[in-house]
């Protein structure tokens, strides 16, 4: 059944800018415009505080301006709030927002593409970088400023900014409110769902032709950056993982020693860092004791050169068969997952070392699995799961302008798809990853990404129903790639025959 979607426009200045833009800009503006897309029954917006909905026309900005219609959809509601969650926590999540190009109207745009292929007003999407010379753009925060009435029942807060001020931020406190309502109810329905389709997963994948050809074809080869090393039968993973092993972990150790010369550390501080100097020359976890994940939060915090050399030597050792004792300890802290969620904040070598460590972690069958525990915990970020931050990271290097982060995202989400895994752990995250991956693919990319991205898309189908369900909706044309390579258009034969 076809569900109408709908495109209410508001000019947040209430008519202020048209007036006054000529004489603060020097140029007319005929509104601060803001989108929102009204589906099945709820008004989905993007602001400072992330994606938000509500009912239709409660917004706090009284009645929109205009309704357009932009078509209808045939897009499922649970796939859609799948896509969602999975924007959500990825580009569209609170700290990207930017004003000027990265705002409502974007999300609304592809919002409007997602459901039913229709585009919103260009002289909405596009006005910042048509009708304002880069001067001016730089100018209308100031002018929003100047322009915006004061919002009601809003504490003062100097950490934020102006921006979120706005209603998009405000109504984030109703959202916040509605979900803590109904976690707790969630939270539990998620564990008996989880049982039952653990159970079913495990049925399903012994009768699942297509999946049995990808994991047989993946412990053939994994790529040139594969890993080598022989473990002992019960510890090595089903395939052969993609791992990057050109670290030096001790000469990385000592720069770290060295950047940390001037800073004056506790005495329990030295002891953990002396300890991880023993693991690093083959001493067992079993040398690093309580104050080891302390001390690297600290060195984490100092930020420069710092925490950039203690990421890779971390990405090093996390290839270490006895890394996962370490992994333990960190489910009290969360120390290195909470760093993880936050690695789009961080400069590109900090976030090529931690998507490196996460996907090193796949060397091994207990390392691997912590990544994809589906356990919610608590972090300043909300309620988390290590799973959902390794998508995150695999999303985030995946679609980086970064070539070596680009590369280390390629072969996560490779690690990711073809993992066997005992319960299903992917339920969540299928849509999200492969989403991530049909944008990759349309961005032509080398071959070794391509086939790469296309293995772990194959892998992903015949995981999830609900992505070969994704695929049909955003019209994925695999045959449109054939011709990269001979084991590119194998992949894509594969991923037509579990469609």
């Amino acid at each position: 059944m076809s569900e109408p979607v709908l495109l209410y426009v508001y000019d947040l200045s209430r008519g202020l800018a048209s007036l006054l833009s000529p004489a603060i800009l020097g140029q007319q503006i005929d509104a601060v415009w803001h989108t929102a897309v009204v589906v099945f029954g709820k008004e989905y917006f993007f602001g400072a505080g992330g994606i938000s909905s509500c009912k239709p026309g409660t917004t706090g900005l009284g009645s929109p301006l205009r309704i357009d219609t932009l078509g209808t959809t045939a897009v499922p509601r649970d796939l859609f709030l799948d896509y969602l969650r999975g924007l959500a926590v990825s580009s569209y999540a609170g700290n990207t927002y930017n004003l000027i190009s990265h705002n409502c109207n974007n999300f609304s745009e592809e919002i409007a593409q997602f459901l039913c292929g229709a585009h919103i007003p260009a002289e909405i999407l596009e006005l910042p970088e048509r009708a304002l010379p880069p001067a001016l753009r730089a100018a209308l925060p100031a002018l929003l400023d100047r322009l915006l009435p004061a919002q009601p029942n809003t504490e003062p807060n100097a950490a934020r900014s102006s921006r979120e001020d706005s209603p998009d931020y405000e109504l984030l406190n109703d959202q916040i409110e509605e979900a803590r309502a109904c976690g707790q109810q969630l939270k539990a329905k998620r564990r008996t769902l989880a049982e039952k389709l653990a159970r079913r997963q495990r049925r399903r994948d012994k009768k699942n032709p297509h999946l049995e050809v990808i994991m047989a074809e993946a412990e053939a080869s994994a790529g040139p950056s594969a890993a080598k090393d022989v473990e002992p039968e019960e510890r090595r993973p089903a395939f052969p993982p993609i791992v990057y092993k050109d670290i030096d972990a001790l000469a990385e150790y000592d720069k770290l020693m060295s950047t940390l010369s001037g800073t004056t550390l506790s005495g329990e501080e030295t002891e953990a860092l002396e300890e991880l100097r023993l693991y690093l020359q083959g001493e067992g976890s079993w040398v690093l004791g309580d104050h080891f994940l302390t001390t690297i939060g600290r060195v984490v915090d100092l930020g420069g050169d710092a925490r950039t050399t203690a990421l890779r030597v971390l990405s090093r050792a996390a290839l270490r068969d006895d890394v996962s004792l370490l992994l333990h300890q960190d489910r009290r802290g969360h120390v290195l997952a909470d760093l993880a969620y936050s690695l789009d904040r961080l400069p590109v070598e900090d976030q090529q070392a931690i998507a490196t460590f996460m996907c090193n972690l796949f060397e091994n069958v207990s390392s691997s699995e912590w990544l994809l525990y589906i356990s919610e915990w608590e972090s300043r970020h909300g309620p988390l799961s290590n799973i959902r931050v390794t998508t995150k990271v695999a999303v985030h290097a995946l679609l980086s302008e970064d070539e070596q982060l680009k590369d280390v995202g390629t072969a996560l989400m490779y690690n990711i798809a073809l993992k066997e895994v005992k319960t299903v752990m992917f339920d969540d995250v299928a849509v999200e990853l492969a989403m991530a991956l049909v944008q990759f693919v349309g961005s032509a990319p080398r071959e070794e990404h391509l086939y790469r991205a296309w293995r772990a898309l194959a892998a992903l189908a015949a995981r999830s129903r609900d992505v070969p369900r994704l695929l049909a909706v955003m019209q994925l044309a695999p045959d449109a790639f054939r011709g990269t390579s001979p084991r590119v258009d194998e992949q894509i034969d594969i991923l037509m025959k579990v469609n």
